[in-house]
């Protein structure tokens, strides 16, 4: 390798080791050598074990209900042609642009004490509060389109020929679609499906504001002892728990990738137009559950938000000092966060084509090939360790820079990154080499082919990773929860604050702002974006 394919991996190298490993091993000595705490307290201890418990189990019933609800949604896009279908699946993206505090506050508008069908259920006796339902709707909203995404891009993949063959047999549409597109879908819903649980296991905001004191999660037990109790030896044994659960998942997740082959050159199913009852049915069902799932939610924080202004004093907030300080905040930490996460995303994927090219040029096989794959995988890291642990390790490893803005935009750059470097990866191994080549032919340096040829080929994706890093950053919370100083709120902290004081005023306050950070993460995503095409949700991690 030159001395400019070293270089490339410095960066990114650096970032990894400094703002992730680093602050991990730390935690792994505060769990594993905590004197005063024993390594088997959280099973031990009822508290503890029964916010582990209900973790895992919250996590897994949200899994059992996207497959359940997700593979009919996905059929139907899949296999049915109907007017408005591209822009269905284009929809289908909107919650992983969504901040989770908007969510959270979209759920609470629709389901809460006083939301539209929350207050005449309460009226009725039917009351939400200190029940799972909330928490579990908001993980629906999230991972929903996650199955539905994967559904359909593996049902585009099944042979048409296969299909025909086993209906010519006499098999029914429901036996031909068990015995030979369900074998076919199965990895990729399994893969889906460790996605889904690795967000809820190690989701922070929804589970913070729409799980109660009773139904909190693991990652809210860690902040609640860290930030509350100060109770640190404690926190960093849960956070080792944690941190291998999620690991065994990621690995899991990573095995059945693994398995899951390149798709071949097969010819799919053509898609038709509904035809009969039943058809019409299924589509008018898909609809249904995406409306009353994904869509209820954000229309509930904007009609919400609008009584708020025009019938109540919610206009009030939009004109205060410390909205306006918290919007500057919001746009200021994340435009730096957001051209950090560009760089080191870009560094990353030109990185991994470097060592790609050696590898060819050595032999398949080598260390140099052992060395990029490994270097593909890196860019995962960010996503296998929660927000949570992430903040709580660089707060144990770095306590003199807790309060200081470096440490918060690279926090903030470290968990958007991977979406472009990511995105980045996928468009640089589906260019062709021939393209470089004949420009270094006729006599172009290696940077004028990347400024020239490479850049232009690769702007959609660029754009596309850049939108998700910029709608992450705009809605991070847990790292501000952490590393934040006072006068540094954004407006996802502000939300909290609203949301933790009492009042009918401060909820409306608390979701005119949410839907001012709605509206503000849409724009980002949609100008940064532009007609980028498809974008895939195994990218998104929320916090």
């Amino acid at each position: 390798m030159n001395a400019r394919g070293r270089w490339l991996l410095v960066g990114p190298l650096l970032f990894l080791g400094v703002l992730l490993v680093a602050p991990v091993v730390r935690l792994l000595v505060e769990g594993l050598g905590a004197a005063e705490v024993s390594w088997w307290a959280v099973w031990q201890d009822d508290h503890l074990r029964w916010r582990v418990g209900w973790s895992v189990a919250q996590a897994g019933i949200t899994c059992v209900l996207t497959l359940l609800l997700g593979l009919p949604v996905a059929w139907v896009l899949a296999r049915l042609e109907f007017p408005g279908r591209a822009s269905v699946l284009r929809l289908l993206m909107l919650p992983f642009v969504v901040p989770t505090l908007v969510a959270a506050m979209g759920v609470l508008a629709l389901w809460g004490p006083r939301g539209w069908l929350g207050e005449p259920m309460a009226a009725a006796g039917w009351s939400l509060e200190d029940t799972p339902w909330l928490l579990l709707y908001g993980n629906l909203f999230f991972n929903l389109c996650v199955v539905a995404r994967a559904g359909v891009d593996a049902l585009e993949q099944v042979s048409a020929q296969r299909v025909a063959a086993a209906r010519t047999l006499g098999a029914t549409p429901w036996r031909a679609f068990w015995r030979v597109e369900w074998p076919a879908v199965a990895p990729w819903l399994a893969s889906a499906l460790c996605l889904v649980f690795l967000y809820c296991f190690a989701g922070f905001g929804l589970a913070l504001i729409l799980g109660g004191q009773r139904y909190a999660t693991v990652e809210v037990e860690i902040y609640t002892l860290v930030a509350h109790d100060l109770e640190l030896g404690q926190a960093g044994v849960l956070a080792v728990w944690m941190l291998l659960l999620t690991g065994a998942v990621a690995l899991a997740y990573a095995a059945i990738e693994k398995r899951l082959a390149a798709p071949g050159r097969t010819v799919p199913v053509m898609r038709q137009r509904p035809q009969g009852a039943g058809h019409w049915l299924a589509l008018a069902g898909a609809l249904v559950v995406l409306v009353v799932v994904c869509a209820a939610p954000l229309l509930a924080i904007v009609m919400r938000a609008l009584h708020a202004v025009v019938w109540g004093q919610g206009a009030a907030v939009l004109r205060e000092p410390e909205t306006l300080a918290a919007l500057g905040n919001t746009m200021r930490f994340s435009g730096m966060a957001l051209a950090l996460a560009t760089a080191l995303g870009l560094t990353h994927a030109l990185a991994v084509q470097v060592l790609d090219r050696v590898s060819a040029l050595r032999g398949a096989g080598g260390v140099q090939s052992t060395a990029a794959l490994g270097w593909r995988a890196a860019a995962f890291l960010p996503f296998v360790v929660s927000p949570v642990t992430v903040a709580f390790g660089l707060l144990l490893l770095y306590p003199q820079w807790t309060a200081s803005l470096g440490l918060l935009v690279a926090a903030y750059a470290l968990l958007a990154y991977p979406f472009v470097a990511k995105s980045l990866t996928a468009a640089l191994d589906a260019l062709p080499a021939s393209y470089a080549q004949a420009a270094a032919t006729l006599g172009a340096r290696p940077w004028r082919i990347f400024w020239r040829i490479t850049l232009p080929l690769v702007a959609t994706a660029l754009r596309r990773g850049m939108a998700f890093a910029a709608a992450t950053a705009l809605g991070e919370f847990a790292v501000s929860l952490f590393l934040s100083r006072p006068e540094w709120t954004t407006l996802t902290t502000l939300i909290y604050q609203r949301l933790s004081r009492p009042g009918a005023a401060n909820l409306d306050a608390a979701l005119v702002l949410a839907c001012v950070l709605m509206l503000l993460a849409l724009l980002a995503f949609a100008g940064i974006e532009g007609r980028a095409q498809r974008p895939n949700p195994d990218n998104a991690r929320h916090a």
